[in-house]
């Protein structure tokens, strides 16, 4: 890679440096310090120790990490949790994964840019741009984690595509980039990377005048969406136990961003108006994309660019399809919340605009086409207003430091060539992306959960075995979201994998919905005010609480939740315990005979037979059962799709017990069989085969394209200065 990749990744780096000045904390909130960084601790954790773990029957409603976004099956994924539990601050820890991921993504672009002929300058200039695009920086960098990682090894599947495409590069790369978009196990960039590749075929059909380049690079993407069939399988399988059961298209609004919002891309200042969270008025920019974006289009010569239009088909169509999107519907089965694409159209402007200027940018009637770029930020700057009219003072500051750049950016081309003003535009981010974010504080998506583990560890209350806690987290001041107050006796999200204690459920999008009625627990693991009470009734077929069946040792009540619970009696069986020093956030139940959870496996109960444990894993229950006229077997396992049980090795049904528990019949006359009941992942069998098939297509096809290396030459159509500095990048 030459000086200009060098200089795209030093620019990513200087504009995380520039963030942090202004927010610390930005890239560790809301879903990152909530969702992300505790799962990346607890995978890394089991990977250390030999496990893959795609089942925790613990954690319950979260515990069934084949449909989470924990990204099992991809490789950079397992190697940022193998590394997790070593490091100390998991904000810090956070931050330099996101940059590193930062700048994958900015040289993806920057690939992009010159595989569609852009100068290497402008091809970083959007490189650069893109981390620092206003829903990128706002969300996806600072809470979405799955959604970067996703959108990073997309742009590189892009850039892989174009040169497979145009025989410049074999179907590998194009291959492991596009798996690794879609196993993060987030199904956007999966259904984005379909987009860009539907554009691409047609792009480089129209392009090349010829239907054999696409039909190649069809194939190889239909390789990696076999490939990534593992990946997805146990979700569509099991959605109808989850929250996602519905496959439904509606149009809520939250979060639709209508078109003249999305469009409203080059004013910093920009405070979109649609709905979501926070109201009508956002309180960040995250439609913005780059300040030269719109204005720069006066400075192209479009009677050049016309003539080479076919040769932009791919990411004008790109960035036409996600604009479109981004308005609507509100839901499309599992995909909800269109603003999520934002990106997407960041991503294709960005390619269009900075291809058409680092190929046809001109300033000569430098002058009639200044006014037409001043017109151009007076209609942005009317949109803004109109949006957000109390910000008319901010609207305004912008309008001028978009004209200074503007001017500044014109004279150096004039005088010192593009690749200085590319400079002016590469060094302008750095400010924009402090400011935006410092006018943005305090962030609206901060839970402010603690960084440091040991300290999180040692304020904590020592709690062995299995804990549910009933709390409300929206009942904790701000003020008390810290490890000397609330976060020093409570969990909430993914918290308590960061302390290595095991509580029922965490963060989950895909919660089993019987388990979440039973408790009434929502995806944070805040609970309704009646939670109480339902986890010690009575399970009317069994004759046991919800608790027993769940062999929970200890109930930890939130004081702000159950503010008299402490003075009435403790439920039979069960105990109140002293925690010194946390008395001020919670009351804690705990079992009279200790606990409970180390008895016998994970047999919850039985009836009419015996049962007696003789192995567990995560994923399988041994048992030795006998049962003279029938009976029932009922486990501490929530009863996802995939459990199998057999009994002497011949297979029987299992059952579920209050829509939510696994359970086995025993028939009469059964003498010390021996019960096996085990789960895998629903489809993973068929993935396997799916993915085996895809490495030998793809062996086929690199065999293929290495046979007719000496024979092909690169397309003489297209200049390709990519050739040189990414020959060794595919």
């Amino acid at each position: 890679m030459n000086k200009w990749g060098g200089i795209t990744a030093l620019g990513v780096v200087a504009g995380y440096l520039a963030v942090l000045l202004a927010n610390v904390r930005h890239f560790y909130t809301d879903d990152t310090e909530s969702q992300y960084a505790p799962l990346w601790v607890m995978l890394g954790r089991r990977l250390r120790e030999g496990q893959l773990p795609t089942m925790v029957p613990e954690h319950w409603m979260a515990g069934n990490y084949t449909i989470e976004e924990a990204g099992l099956l991809n490789p950079p994924q397992l190697l940022i949790d193998l590394l997790a539990p070593s490091m100390p601050n998991l904000a810090v820890y956070a931050t330099l994964v996101k940059l590193v991921y930062a700048i994958i993504l900015a040289l993806g672009v920057y690939r992009v840019c010159l595989v569609y002929g852009a100068a290497a300058p402008w091809a970083s200039v959007a490189g650069v741009c893109m981390p620092f695009t206003g829903w990128m920086l706002f969300f996806d960098s600072a809470s979405w984690w799955t959604a970067l990682a996703g959108t990073a090894w997309l742009t590189h599947a892009w850039a892989s595509g174009v040169r497979y495409a145009r025989g410049r590069s074999g179907p590998i790369p194009t291959f492991v980039f596009l798996y690794l978009c879609i196993s993060v196990q987030y199904i956007f960039p999966a259904v984005e990377a379909a987009i860009m590749i539907g554009a691409v075929l047609l792009g480089e059909w129209i392009y090349q005048r010829q239907w054999l380049p696409s039909l190649r690079l069809a194939t190889v993407a239909a390789c990696a969406a076999l490939a990534g069939l593992a990946t997805y399988l146990p979700s569509a399988l099991s959605a109808k136990a989850t929250w996602r059961g519905t496959a439904q298209i509606n149009n809520d609004q939250l979060l639709a961003v209508p078109w003249s919002e999305s469009l409203n891309a080059s004013l910093p200042s920009t405070l979109p108006a649609f709905t979501s969270w926070w109201g009508y008025v956002q309180p960040m920019p995250v439609v913005y994309i780059a300040w030269f974006l719109i204005p720069g289009l006066a400075f192209i010569d479009w009677g050049k660019a016309r003539e080479h239009v076919r040769e932009l088909t791919a990411p004008v169509l790109f960035a036409a399809l996600v604009l479109f999107w981004t308005a609507g519907p509100g839901t499309i089965g599992p995909l909800r919340w269109p603003g999520r694409v934002l990106p997407m159209v960041a991503l294709g402007l960005l390619v269009v605009v900075c291809v058409l200027l680092g190929r046809f940018a001109t300033v000569r009637q430098w002058r009639n086409r200044a006014v037409a770029a001043a017109l151009l930020v007076g209609l942005l700057w009317v949109r803004s207003y109109s949006a957000a009219p109390n910000e008319m003072g901010w609207h305004l500051a912008a309008v001028l430091v978009v004209l200074g750049l503007g001017a500044g950016a014109v004279w150096l081309g004039r005088e010192r060539g593009a690749a200085a003003a590319a400079v002016l535009v590469l060094v302008s981010v750095l400010p924009i992306a402090f400011w935006q974010v410092q006018h943005a504080q305090p962030t609206p998506l901060g839970w402010n959960l603690p960084e440091n583990r040991s300290e999180m560890k040692a304020a904590f209350p020592e709690f062995p075995g299995t804990t549910m806690q009933l709390g409300d987290r929206a009942l904790i001041p701000p003020e008390e979201r810290t490890l000397d107050g609330a976060y020093g006796s409570l969990v909430f999200g993914n918290y308590a994998k960061n302390l290595e204690k095991t509580y029922v459920s965490g963060y989950t999008p895909n919660g089993h919905f019987w388990f979440g009625e039973t408790l009434c627990m929502l995806w944070d693991t805040s609970v309704c005010p009646d939670a109480y009470r339902r986890a010690f009734a009575t399970e009317p077929s069994t004759g046991k609480t919800i608790v027993d069946l769940m062999k929970v040792d200890r109930v930890v009540l939130h004081k702000a939740l159950y503010p008299d619970a402490r003075n009435q009696p403790a439920p039979t069986g069960w105990k109140w315990v002293d925690y010194p020093g946390h008395e001020k956030y919670i009351d804690v139940l705990e079992r009279v005979d200790g606990l409970i959870s180390t008895r016998n496996g994970r047999i919850a109960t039985v009836s009419g037979a015996t049962a007696t444990s003789e192995s567990e894993s995560d994923t399988e229950s041994r048992a030795r059962v006998s049962s003279a006229a029938g009976g029932q077997v009922i486990f501490a396992r929530l009863a996802w799709p995939g459990y199998t049980a057999t009994l002497n090795g011949s297979e029987v049904p299992v059952d579920m017990v209050g829509k939510t528990f696994a359970a086995i019949r025993i028939p009469p006359g059964t003498t010390d069989a021996e019960l096996v009941l085990s789960w895998s992942p629903p489809g993973w069998p068929i993935g396997a085969g799916a993915a085996l098939f895809a490495l030998l297509d793809i062996a086929l096809l690199q065999y293929i394209y290495q046979r007719g290396k000496r024979r092909r030459t690169p397309d003489p159509k297209s200049p390709d200065p990519s050739e040189p500095e990414l020959a060794n990048a595919g």
